[in-house]
């Protein structure tokens, strides 16, 4: 970078999809913008997390249906796969993605600064080659600065993530070899797609969560049939399961988990990959002497990403839950239009897709039926299963359902759940709906066409009222 080039309207820590997206935006609205970022731009999601983790994924669905192509009476013989290729297809992706971030900042006229940034003060952040540098390589100073550090693999209290036997995702992603056998600890998404992955490989995956059911999040009938198919491919699951405590000093890793009676039970694995959440990058960059607040692992900001102190922002996953890539980048965006003082809307948390990528894929927005019914909403439930639906049984894909929530008094959509092929692709239409405060009306009278999966969602909305067709 030249030496002159140091001064900005609006410099960001941190490069991933919130960082990188709010510095696009930033210059389409006239900034000039600075992006301060260690590693390759697109940070955790487009490196390590939601992109090349559905290659994986995209590999382990294919070489299940190879292995059910007699179905559709295709002959195929001697099955077999070259994990090291399937690894080295994700990781290739990965950069081919990266890249595109790069060419998306050399468009929009935004320089990437290489480095560990910490800011000092107010308007200034001091970039260094090395986070524990005493000196820092240059000084740049802006009048904005958002923080979009990300976040990194928590693990449970006393248990050190050795990247050996006890892996985070980061080693999940590049294993050396296939393991004969993994514990997983946590059932969330990360933990549930890494279980579809690798067991679809042939390796020996137990899974254990502390809550009552898998993807505790989702609805319970949606977990239900994930939970169902999982068991039938050879999955063991533990739910409403302890981690007591993990020994890694033998052979294998032994995890000591107890049930909801206090029964104590040793599991014994190759591997365990911990899969119970992350928490924000908040230290060593200046934080506690800026005098920015922060509250369980997360710095504190208003519904425009504004810390307590003045020109300072965060967003994405170092701003706190929901850790998802698609809300860090919404976040940036309205983030940098508050700052250029174009019209814009805080977002509404309510309203943000979920998505796992196993399969059956699940998919969710909004209420579950269980939180519309504590929010004092009298409901009607409408829902449509994928084994009576026609395209589903013509693809040889009738796992799973939709389910509808909606408000009984005025007919609108509380809620929307898809278990099954394509879910996370199907869920747009209900997001958009819910954005649009869409009454079952509106969904019902919409022409879908045919034969589609998305047909499902009419079907769905109907038989909350008595007017599905094809029930």
């Amino acid at each position: 970078m030249a030496e002159n080039n140091t001064n900005f309207d609006v410099v960001v820590v941190g490069g991933g999809p919130g960082g990188y997206v709010a510095a696009i935006r930033a210059s389409q609205l006239g900034m000039k913008v600075g992006v301060v970022e260690r590693d390759k731009l697109g940070g955790i999601c487009l490196n390590w997390g939601c992109i090349p983790t559905k290659a994986l994924l995209r590999n382990a669905e294919l070489y299940n249906l190879i292995n059910h192509a007699d179905e559709f009476g295709i002959k195929v013989k001697d099955v077999s796969f070259d994990f090291e290729k399937v690894i080295q297809r994700s990781r290739k992706i990965s950069e081919r993605i990266s890249k595109g971030v790069e060419y998306l900042f050399k468009k929009n006229k935004i320089e990437h600064i290489a480095g560990y940034g910490k800011i000092p003060q107010k308007g200034k952040v001091e970039v260094y080659k090395k986070p524990d540098d005493s000196k820092h390589e240059k000084t740049i100073t802006a009048k904005h600065i958002i923080i979009a550090t990300g976040a990194r693999p928590r693990s449970i209290p006393d248990v050190k993530i050795d990247g050996k036997k006890v892996i985070s995702y980061f080693e999940a992603m590049v294993p050396k070899e296939l393991p004969k056998s993994m514990i997983i600890i946590g059932a969330g998404a990360i933990g549930v797609e890494f279980a579809y992955f690798y067991n679809a490989f042939g390796t020996k995956v137990t899974l254990v969560e502390m809550m009552p059911t898998i993807l505790p999040i989702e609805d319970k009938e949606v977990t239900k049939v994930v939970a169902d198919k999982f068991k039938k491919s050879g999955m063991d699951i533990l739910t409403g399961t302890k981690v007591e405590k993990i020994d890694t000093s033998g052979k294998e890793v032994k995890v000591t988990v107890s049930d909801k009676d206090g029964k104590k039970k040793d599991l014994n694995a190759d591997v365990a990959l911990m899969a119970i959440g992350v928490q924000g990058n908040i230290e060593n960059f200046g934080l506690e002497k800026l005098g920015v607040k922060t509250d369980k692992g997360h710095i504190k900001v208003d519904e425009y990403y504004r810390t307590n102190v003045e020109g300072i922002y965060a967003i994405g996953d170092v701003a706190g839950p929901p850790w998802l890539a698609h809300v860090a980048s919404h976040e940036g965006i309205v983030c940098v239009e508050k700052i250029a003082g174009v019209d814009t809307h805080p977002i509404n948390y309510d309203n943000i897709p979920g998505c796992t990528y196993c399969q059956p894929q699940v998919a969710s927005i909004g209420f579950t039926e269980e939180k519309a019914k504590e929010k004092g909403y009298e409901v009607k439930i409408g829902k449509y299963s994928f084994r009576v639906h026609g395209k589903a049984i013509a693809a040889g894909e009738t796992d799973g359902f939709v389910k509808l929530i909606f408000d009984a008094k005025y007919g609108e959509l509380l809620g929307a759940h898809i278990v099954g092929s394509e879910a996370t692709e199907l869920i747009a239409e209900l997001g958009m709906a819910k954005t649009l405060e869409a009454t079952k009306e509106e969904i019902i009278r919409t022409v879908h066409a045919h034969p589609t999966l998305a047909e499902a969602i009419m079907e769905a909305a109907g038989d909350a009222y008595g007017e599905a067709i094809h029930l």
